[in-house]
């Protein structure tokens, strides 16, 4: 089994900026003991093209160069996202007086070493630099670390979310027509009736029975059964409105709350356009390619609130009722 080692973390780089080669060769031998890597530049521009690849720990930068001069390469630096947290240490043999030193200060130099360079203090100094950058990008990983942590958690909240309103959605939904079930009808109606009942409105409720439902099945088999269900729950919800309420309560008995009605001839106008609606034959694809046409024919019961009945299962049993009669009626021609 091989086992996949995390990769080596990459060693600190400091950028050595100096015109002058011998300086940079002190530099790098001096430098050659600790952990880093020395990158050099001979001159600003250098020095400001190297920041564009690389991130350093630290930058001894030379202040007097003859394009531009380690005051303007920190000012650059300085202005830059990148960059701006790069702490700087000018080297110089030139500028060591005060009034230079507050300019480059201002800079954003941390420090100044003159020139020529003792080892002993320019290891001191490196050092401490070199120790708060190892602290800087622990801390920077810690952060990020835990960013996508967080961005994870966030992901699998979200998720979890989902699959809850999916589920509350499931429970509550008919898993072929995709209408309010039984339990959710139920919601619908006594929320309706509380409605009416503080506001003195009225509603209907109806129950709607798929005539000869077992015929269909047995003729054309429960393919063609279910596919006339979803289809009347396609027509039921495109001839209602939108505030009412289309339900599928089990096997082929669907309901329907019809709200904010000014009196009953609404309802019936409403139920005119339903049944205009089921007069045109659904069209059920046999699985040997045939084509046939289907009739949905449907026994509808009505029952109004108040007028029918104050409470709510005073309305179920009168539009059960209703219901009941249409179909022996039906059955009867």
């Amino acid at each position: 089994m091989f086992v996949t080692k995390p990769p080596a973390p990459q060693r600190p780089k400091i950028l050595a900026v100096d015109d002058n080669p011998a300086n940079l060769l002190v530099i790098r031998r001096v430098l050659a003991k600790l952990d880093v890597d020395v990158i050099e530049a001979s001159s600003g521009n250098e020095a400001l093209k190297a920041t564009l690849d690389d991130e350093f720990a630290l930058v001894l930068l030379d202040v007097y160069m003859p394009d531009i001069n380690g005051f303007e390469v920190a000012e650059i630096l300085s202005q830059e996202e990148t960059t701006r947290q790069t702490p700087i240490i000018f080297v110089t043999a030139t500028y060591a007086d005060d009034v230079h030193r507050l300019k480059g200060y201002g800079f954003g130099a941390v420090d100044y070493m003159a020139k020529p360079l003792e080892a002993t203090i320019l290891l001191s100094k490196v050092q401490v630099f070199l120790e708060l950058y190892r602290h800087r990008v622990a801390l920077r990983d810690a952060l990020s670390e835990l960013s996508e942590r967080n961005r994870q958690l966030e992901i699998e909240v979200e998720q979890r979310k989902q699959m809850e309103q999916e589920m509350r959605h499931l429970a509550m939904h008919d898993m072929l027509t995709g209408l309010p079930n039984r339990a959710l009808f139920m919601d619908r109606l006594e929320s309706a009736h509380h409605r009416a009942s503080r506001h003195n409105g009225m509603f209907a409720l109806v129950y709607v029975d798929v005539d000869r439902f077992k015929d269909v099945n047995d003729t054309w088999g429960h393919g063609a059964g279910d596919a006339m269900l979803v289809e009347l729950a396609a027509r039921l919800r495109g001839t209602l409105r939108e505030n009412d309420t289309v339900a599928r309560l089990g096997g082929d008995e669907f309901a329907l709350v019809l709200e904010e009605l000014d009196d009953i001839s609404d309802a019936h106008r409403l139920l005119e356009r339903l049944g205009k609606a089921l007069e045109v034959p659904m069209c059920y694809r046999l699985r040997d390619g045939e084509d046939v046409a289907l009739t949905i024919a449907a026994s509808i019961g009505l029952a109004a609130y108040p007028a029918d009945g104050a409470e709510v299962n005073a309305l179920l049993h009168a539009a059960d009722q209703a219901m009941y009669l249409t179909k022996r009626s039906r059955d009867t021609a």
